[in-house]
């Protein structure tokens, strides 16, 4: 179809979502964008946050980590270290993470433990935003 274009997450653990889509909305390193089918190629850096997939005049939101966009005119590829859909998120299992993570940044650690601690930080926010989204 003309109007779609074929959005594509996927992570370590194998494919999360494949499927043709309307427009879907990704965290880019310079800030949120949306893509329509014919949009430019773009290729960029993805942070943690939120994708937001509009098919069928309905949005599914999925938690994400950081990863790859690559945008061509007919296809959204994402390449991620977590991508989990608001209905399957564990809003407390999410909740600890982000309290061990802010603890551990508490206590003297290296360069590499921090980033590591940051990014842990950093997918359990983007989880619990998107959880509790799903509740308003």
């Amino acid at each position: 179809m003309a109007d779609t274009l074929r959005l594509e997450i996927v992570t370590p653990e194998g494919n999360v979502y494949s499927d043709d889509v309307e427009m879907v909305t990704l965290p880019g390193v310079v800030g949120q964008f949306g893509v329509y089918p014919q949009h430019v190629p773009v290729t960029t850096q993805m942070i943690p946050g939120e994708i937001i997939v509009h098919k069928d005049g309905h949005d599914l939101f999925v938690a994400t980590g950081e990863g790859l966009i690559e945008v061509t005119a007919r296809r959204v590829s994402v390449l991620t270290d977590l991508a989990v859909a608001a209905d399957r998120i564990d809003e407390a299992k999410a909740e600890e993470a982000r309290r061990r993570a802010e603890a551990r940044l508490r206590e003297k650690l290296s360069d590499e433990e921090i980033a590591s601690t940051n990014a842990s930080l950093a997918r359990s926010l983007a989880q619990l935003h998107v959880k509790r989204r799903q509740h308003r």
